[in-house]
């Protein structure tokens, strides 16, 4: 697996409402209503990066859980990181019945 080039990363966090690029990072903040909704969105990326093999750098504090992707093996962004990162936005979509 090989780092995706600037031009690359760029594409992608168009589509990622939030998401920033922070050196070879890519960065987001999520705000939810309370502890529980952190814990839970928390618990469901975690599901998936465990199935991805690839773990997120994050930090919760209270209903605020702050988000780092990057790949350390490369040591950049790789599609690993934009595949975990649309699934944290899709977990965070509202449930339709």
């Amino acid at each position: 697996m090989s780092s995706l080039s600037d031009e690359q990363v760029d594409l992608q966090l168009e589509e990622l409402t939030g998401w920033q690029r922070d050196g070879k990072s890519i960065i987001k903040t999520y705000h939810f209503s309370d502890f529980i909704e952190a814990m839970s969105f928390m618990n469901q990326a975690a599901f998936y990066a465990e199935s991805l093999e690839h773990h997120p750098e994050w930090r919760n504090t209270y209903n605020v859980v702050e988000v780092r992707l990057t790949n350390h093996d490369i040591g950049g962004i790789s599609s690993l990181d934009i595949r975990l990162a649309k699934r944290m936005e899709y977990i965070i979509q509202p449930k339709r019945l």
